[in-house]
């Protein structure tokens, strides 16, 4: 390492990713700022600078890397409030991972599966709008067994699986009530599919697992088990791809796989865990993403 870098955490400063990075950078001779999203301010002084400070009136414009590993849910206002301070830190020159025009896009499922079908990668059928009637046609022309997502949303929260015309009229009901978006995906059965989360650190594969399970929904925080994974020519390619298309330099690239089929890819996390992949994993992979990110800023 050539250089002492100021480095920031944005996200929970007890979670375990984030006291892992600490110990890492740290070990690495770098100074690091925990930096709950909570604690952002921004500031317009009287020569019309912009400045974005942290706890202690810590002026963020002086880190070379800020690490975005969470942004907690909140109303519309605190969400842009907080990607506004990640858009000023960036054009102020501190190196985001990610910037906030990947979180922006990785977080939002319209616009993130819009850019990987555009990029050429195989995504599942989906059909986004507003208006009930408008779902329920999405139901029926999507083959009648869709999974309905939040528009933003993590480890599965918020998602339910409908395969009957009754109860799509009682979820979208339901929804219409919180004047939400309809995201309504073709459901691909579990049967047919194996579901890999794949770890992507700046253009390369840092680890990947297989997600068992006899749901339909595999995720590791719904208790699907994680399993060491060697992955195909295919699958690299996709998930490589797939973090290209969101300028993601570090990215959780979610992939179906079906026999004799295109590989899929389903998401792709830009604030991804990877405790659950370090279970199966040998590699010390909050190392690696330390060492990945400190490259990202010397070169």
């Amino acid at each position: 390492m050539s250089e002492r870098l100021r480095v920031g955490v944005l996200g929970a400063s007890g979670s375990w990713h984030t006291r892992g990075l600490f110990a890492a950078l740290a070990a690495r001779g770098h100074e690091v700022l925990a930096i709950p999203a909570t604690r952002l301010r921004s500031e317009v002084d009287e020569r019309g600078d912009v400045h974005v400070l942290g706890p202690d009136d810590a002026l963020l414009h002086a880190l070379d890397l800020l690490i975005v590993r969470g942004l907690p849910r909140g109303s519309l206002d605190q969400v842009i409030f907080r990607m506004d301070a990640l858009h000023v830190l960036a054009e102020h020159g501190v190196r985001c991972v990610n910037s906030p025009r990947a979180v922006e896009r990785t977080i939002d499922k319209s616009w993130a599966g819009a850019m990987l079908a555009r990029a050429g990668l195989r995504t599942p059928p989906t059909i986004v709008c507003e208006r009930y009637d408008d779902a329920m046609r999405a139901f029926v022309q999507l083959g009648g067994d869709v999974v309905v997502k939040p528009l933003f949303g993590a480890m599965g929260n918020g998602i339910v699986r409908v395969e009957d015309r009754d109860v799509a009229h009682r979820v979208f009901r339901a929804l219409e009530l919180e004047r939400t978006v309809y995201y309504v995906q073709r459901t691909i059965a579990p049967a047919d599919r194996r579901d890999l989360r794949v770890l992507v650190l700046a253009g390369e594969i840092a680890g990947a697992m297989e997600r068992v399970t006899d749901s339909w929904r595999a995720n590791v925080a719904r208790g699907a088990r994680p399993r060491a994974v060697a992955l195909s020519e295919a699958e690299q390619d996709a998930a490589l791809r797939a973090a290209a298309a969101l300028e993601a330099d570090i990215a959780g690239v979610d992939l179906l796989v079906a026999p004799e089929e295109e590989v899929t890819v389903l998401e792709v996390n830009g604030i991804p865990g990877w405790q659950a992949l370090q279970s199966v994993c040998q590699e010390d992979l909050t190392a690696r993403v330390a060492a990945r990110c400190e490259v990202l800023v010397v070169g």
